[in-house]
């Protein structure tokens, strides 16, 4: 089942600043980047130019005992010290836990100590989110964050002083980074990839990921860029509807050719942190219906192959996802990749696009012009 649905519903809205154009831009602008790159090789002692050194590079992320919880590892502080991740772009902090942290939760995983890091700094300020499942509150601080090879100074994150319940207890991962906007980050903080691109850290202002399926290796974020060999598809680029989670406009969900949800159009958000399809309870009851399900979303392991595509309209195009990737089988039954969820927006209900949808697409996810690009595997 799924564990995050990160919905940051007590997020801070934060007035996010446009940011300056960096010296990398003005020379792009120029026509003058490759020229100035070859005048000024990289040099690890630069303090002015230390942003050219692997601007784009890959975050492998491991895929825990089938079940759609994709995690990476990521070091915070000098010397270093490594915790495992979610990658979500459903929610926009990272936070890990700490050496402040009693509860089992914590002390079940590895926690942050700020005293054994050189280049901490600490804060007065709190944070607490709340996510679908699962909860944490502590305290902010400032440290080296280093991500695959990309190395962010002076990252904001949280270090969690409770995580209350079972939820995280048994996740196998330590905490999470949000890959979302400033707009839903907790306490004000700012995102790790927001500094990524402040910093001149990334060759371009947008990161894509790729999901494998089942126990297949290979899955990974790319900051910084896009891999054409997942492309070969061609990419459809959709324009984001909101500047919060990755959040677009479906305008109809079929199964097979018969429309069943969202007949006037509705929300939707590309979320790497969800597991399955969240969708409306009243859709999800249609969407059971017409696919032979019983109420608790079971179907006999025998019906998959004649089982439709479901397919999400957006912009203009059908996008499908086939049942050998909806049914999810477990010891002998099956049931589909859907669950109930109701959260209501000011255009709708919204959908949730989870790792169900985006193990069939590679999926770019563009900051610099606002969009989410999508590609067919094969």
């Amino acid at each position: 089942m799924k564990l995050l649905l990160l919905l940051s519903l007590v997020a801070l809205a934060q007035c996010h600043l446009s940011k300056l154009k960096s010296l990398r831009q003005r020379l792009e602008e120029h026509g003058l980047l490759e020229h100035f790159l070859k005048q000024h090789p990289y040099n690890r002692a630069s303090k002015y130019f230390p942003v050219f050194a692997g601007t784009t590079s890959s975050e492998p992320l491991q895929n825990y005992m089938n079940v759609s919880m994709y995690y990476g590892t990521i070091s915070i502080g000098t010397p270093a010290q490594e915790f495992t991740v979610i990658f979500d772009t459903g929610s926009s902090n990272l936070w890990v836990p700490s050496v402040y942290c009693s509860s089992p939760a914590c002390k079940n995983h590895k926690r942050f100590n700020p005293s054994e890091s050189s280049t901490y700094v600490s804060t007065n300020d709190s944070v607490s989110i709340f996510y679908g499942t699962g909860s944490m509150t502590g305290i902010l601080g400032y440290d080296t964050v280093t991500v695959s090879n990309i190395q962010v100074t002076n990252q904001t994150f949280g270090l969690a002083e409770t995580e209350p319940g079972i939820t995280f207890y048994y996740a196998p991962f330590d905490g999470i980074l949000g890959l979302a906007f400033p707009s839903i980050a907790s306490s004000g903080a700012t995102p790790v990839f927001d500094n990524m691109m402040n910093q001149d850290l990334v060759a371009r202002d947008l990161f894509s990921v790729y999901l494998s399926k089942d126990d297949q290796r290979g899955s990974f974020v790319l900051f910084g860029g896009i891999d054409s060999a997942y492309t070969t598809k061609g990419i459809t680029w959709i324009p984001l509807s909101a500047e919060t989670y990755w959040q677009i406009t479906m305008e109809r969900v079929f199964v097979g050719e018969k429309a069943v949800a969202c007949y006037f159009s509705c929300q939707a958000i590309v979320d790497t942190g969800t597991s399955l399809l969240a969708v409306p309870t009243t859709a999800l009851k249609r969407i059971y219906n017409a696919l032979g399900a019983d109420s608790d979303g079971e179907i006999s392991c025998n019906d998959v192959s004649r089982l439709p595509d479901v397919a999400f309209k957006i912009n203009g195009k059908k996008f499908t996802v086939p049942a050998t990737a909806y049914v999810i089988e477990s010891d002998g039954f099956c049931s589909l990749g859907f669950e109930g969820m109701d959260t209501p927006t000011e255009s709708g209900e919204l959908w949730i696009l989870g790792d169900v949808f985006i193990r069939e697409y590679y999926v770019i996810f563009d900051r610099a012009n606002n969009k989410v690009g999508l590609s067919p595997l094969a």
